[in-house]
């Protein structure tokens, strides 16, 4: 199996864990496309879904998948989205697709947070992919500066504005040996509206295809 199709796989696993009449909080990215595929599957099961992008919401719409605001919900059961990668704590880096704001509100709303990703995204320790940072445009020097005295290579995203009027960072050359002291380092720089090591909120279920099928690791 190739890796769009270990990504087919582990998005079809993911629609069994949704309950009938259930809202479902609904992640971005290559992998959550061929879920919302399979969600479409089962969309008069469901009462709605909570979108993270615009990006999923075109997507979703397009299936004819109900869109629920945020705000009108007091909770939420569950949210499922991939990561970019994925350590044994079930700590991740995500924001590959400038998503990661609200992916990491809607994550913290929700009850259970299921993570699906093909084997590739599994690692020991987190660094190998760049952390993406969300940041308002005028701090963006200033946020340069404070991420490079900790070691970080910074790029800035080019061409590339968040669905919250904002600019990414991707960050290199980190050493994350404690993602949520990291976490809460970056968080605390003023400018930075999100960074996208999921540490503090970080999944409850994981599913992982590989060529055996899929493995499922409860936290």
């Amino acid at each position: 199996m190739d890796q769009n199709s270990l990504k087919k796989a582990v998005g079809l696993a993911a629609v069994e864990f949704i309950q009938p009449d259930t809202i479902v909080g609904i992640g971005t990215g290559s992998t959550i496309n061929y879920f919302i595929n399979s969600l479409s599957s089962i969309k008069f099961k469901i009462k709605g879904v909570v979108s993270s992008s615009e990006q999923s919401t075109n997507k979703l719409r397009n299936f004819g998948i109900k869109i629920i605001n945020l705000n009108e919900l007091k909770f939420l059961p569950l949210y499922i989205d991939s990561a970019d990668e994925i350590d044994p704590q079930m700590c991740m880096i995500k924001g590959g697709g400038a998503a990661l704001t609200s992916e990491k509100i809607i994550a913290s709303v929700a009850e259970k947070f299921i993570c699906i990703v093909d084997v590739s995204k599994k690692v020991n320790i987190l660094g190998k992919f760049p952390v993406p940072i969300e940041v308002i445009g005028i701090a963006r020097g200033f946020v340069t500066r404070e991420l490079e005295k900790i070691g970080g290579i910074v790029k800035y995203r080019r061409g590339i504005i968040t669905d919250h009027g904002n600019i990414i960072l991707d960050i290199y050359n980190l050493s994350i040996s404690n993602p949520i002291l990291l976490e809460q380092h970056i968080n605390s720089i003023p400018g930075v509206v999100t960074v996208g090591i999921f540490a503090s909120r970080k999944a409850d279920i994981l599913l992982v295809s590989d060529h055996n099928g899929i493995n499922t690791i409860i936290k």
